[in-house]
């Protein structure tokens, strides 16, 4: 059995409106991986699981005000409400619960299912909860053996390892073996009879050994002193009767390393909780819940535990529910393994569920790594194709007033023009829309050129109207739900710069790159390089003065190629003109040569308000590179 679906009202900040969940989540077997940016509802839903199920640590779960829906005036609602339904029961599981289940008939085959209705009201300062199976208002209150085999195994966020694998009193580790079935037999224990003959021999020692019968003497004769006519004493020293529960308290779990750190013992524990999933002989939840599941783990050692998580779990009658926060457990985890928390819902990301196709999943699968996962942790996405637009996207971002840390956007830099494998995961296959905004940007590929097949010669043709319709065509073909498609008006993003209020700043940076391209000295761009560079730029606009702009700034683009027709300066272009971008907008004492605008972030100028307002305008309005601002202020909620 398993938790298949879970809903909850007015639970902390997801209210219920019209009588509709303010969270809705669906599950499946084997490992789910809650993932989403932080306030999303993760930790809500691990613990509206714990209030339902409980937990087999025992651990005192109560509701409290704070899980109260809290309304903008400061008062809580008086009521909050869980619904959990649990299916695909096994016959031997399902006679545990029968008076409790709904019976389903699918196509001759019963179904069983279990629908739990956990309620919390508030009377005066006191909080009262009830579970129910069956009816929402009128069901059976869930008692007894049912509730102990609800329980799930629960690791908390921050986790104190070392002292629940210590021996004592109630110890984890005791816990956990008294639930394994090894343990069950708790009156006939083979330990307990290695312990009999334990105590046996110690008995022994005090009365047959010297040492021992000197010992046990001395008390005798000392107590034959203290009574009256010195009455011989028959005294013996005997252990206690030994009870199972006491022996498993008395074992620590230890890690072989001598003094092992906090990731070590992570692994020790999680390893000892996971013993309970391992056994089905008593039919109960075979359900784990682990917070944050990276906490105290190096990016090697999650991926370790992950992978052994998906492939051990995933077809067992098992399931586990993790949350993370970590990109690199995110980029691990099959996509079909995700949950999205988003705007109220948990976006099932498997097969069917999104816009992706089968091969779509085996791609991502070998492709979406840790750099990429920041999707499923961003308020919203700026998808690109290339270096140049990852190095540039920030800096323009910056300009236009929209931080990108500061309004949660992750740049995804796919490589390619494989966009539809990566937007897809945000688009979903019943036509709902998750909410984060995605922006893709990207060229329309429309050379300004016709080349002749033969010669290979070039005749430039600015083809505005055959740009404008790529333009068109590709913004439709990326351009569904809440992702949208921003193309470049001409060609490339480097050739829209070269004909934008940028230019000339693009130009100076395609020359800054080639003297960097082709620098032996350590220090590859000196003070006198840039003035050299400069004259270069001023020279070559004399010569093109009278050239159509497209024309320019073909030339200029032409600057960044080889023989061959390709760039290797893209990305190195793209930094000189970040660089002058943040420059420019920056208050740079006089005297400050040029040099430094490299090394803008060892100084820590501040902005220039004014240059960076003017600056800012020109961008916007700019008919060339007005694309990316759209791109920009779309991913940041803004309408564009």
């Amino acid at each position: 059995m398993i938790v298949s679906e879970l809903d909850l009202y007015n639970f902390r900040r997801f209210k219920s409106e019209n009588g509709k969940p303010g969270l809705h989540v669906t599950f499946h077997k084997g490992l789910n991986a809650l993932i989403g940016e932080n306030d999303s509802g993760k930790t809500a839903v691990i613990d509206a699981l714990k209030l339902v199920l409980l937990t087999q640590s025992n651990e005192y779960i109560r509701p409290v005000e704070e899980d109260f829906y809290k309304f903008t005036d400061g008062n809580y609602t008086d009521e909050f409400k869980i619904d959990c339904i649990i299916t695909e029961f096994s016959q031997n599981e399902a006679k545990n619960f029968i008076e409790y289940l709904t019976f389903t008939n699918n196509a001759g085959k019963v179904e069983y299912s279990l629908k739990l209705h956990y309620r919390a009201k508030k009377e005066g300062h006191r909080i009262f909860q009830e579970l129910r199976a069956g009816d929402a208002d009128d069901g059976i209150v869930i008692e007894g053996k049912a509730r102990e085999l609800l329980k799930a195994v629960y690791l908390k966020p921050l986790r104190d390892a070392e002292r629940e694998m210590s021996s004592g009193r109630n110890s984890r580790i005791s816990q956990i073996l008294l639930n394994h079935p090894v343990f069950f037999r708790k009156e006939d224990h083979q330990l307990l009879q290695i312990f009999r003959d334990a105590n046996d021999d110690i008995e022994k020692y005090f009365l047959e050994d010297d040492t021992g019968k000197q010992v046990l003497q001395t008390i005798r004769s000392n107590l034959t002193s203290f009574h009256d006519k010195g009455q011989p004493s028959d005294a013996d020293l005997k252990t206690s009767d030994i009870q199972l529960k006491a022996i498993l308290e008395s074992l620590s779990l230890n890690a072989p390393e001598v003094n092992p750190g906090l990731g070590e013992l992570n692994l020790l524990f999680i390893a000892a909780e996971l013993l309970l999933l391992k056994d089905d002989t008593d039919y109960c939840m075979k359900l784990a819940l682990i917070e944050e599941l990276e906490a105290h783990l190096h990016p090697q050692a999650q991926l370790r535990l992950i992978s052994y998580l998906q492939n051990e779990y995933n077809e067992k009658n098992a399931q586990i529910i993790v949350s993370t926060h970590s990109p690199i457990l995110a980029s691990k985890i099959n996509l079909k393994n995700l949950i999205l928390m988003k705007s109220g819902v948990g976006y099932d990301l498997a097969e069917g569920k999104t816009g992706l196709q089968k091969g779509d999943y085996l791609f991502l699968q070998r492709f979406l790594d840790a750099t990429k996962a920041n999707l499923f942790f961003a308020k919203g996405i700026i998808m690109v194709e290339g270096d140049a637009e990852n190095i540039l996207v920030p800096v323009i971002a910056d300009i236009l007033g929209f931080p990108l840390e500061k309004y949660g956007i992750s740049i995804v830099n796919v490589g390619s023009t494989a966009f539809l494998r990566y937007s897809q995961i945000m688009v979903r296959a019943d036509g709902s829309t998750i909410g984060i905004p995605v922006s893709v940007v990207t060229d329309c590929d429309v050379r300004p050129y016709d080349e002749d097949k033969d010669t290979k010669n070039k005749t430039l043709n600015e083809k505005s109207d055959e740009s404008k319709a790529a333009e068109c065509e590709k913004n439709k073909k990326y351009s569904i739900g809440s992702v949208r498609g921003f193309t470049s008006p001409r060609w490339t993003l480097e050739y829209c710069i070269a004909m934008s209020c940028l230019s000339e700043d693009f130009h100076k940076a395609v020359h800054y790159g080639k003297k960097i391209l082709n620098a032996k000295e350590s220090i590859p761009l000196t003070e006198q390089k840039i003035v050299d560079a400069d004259k270069d730029v001023s020279s070559e606009l004399e010569q093109w003065k009278d050239l159509p702009l497209w024309n320019k700034a073909y030339n200029i683009y032409d600057l960044m190629l080889n023989r061959d027709g390709k760039s290797g300066l893209k990305a190195i272009v793209a930094q000189c003109l970040a660089s002058i971008l943040r420059w420019k907008i920056s208050k740079v004492p006089d005297g400050i040569k040029q040099d430094k605008m490299f090394d803008l972030d060892l100084y820590g100028y501040k902005l220039d308000e004014e240059k960076k307002a003017k600056l800012k305008a020109k961008i916007e309005k700019d008919p060339y590179i007005g694309y990316i601002a759209n791109a920009i202020k779309y991913a940041a909620g803004e309408t564009v």
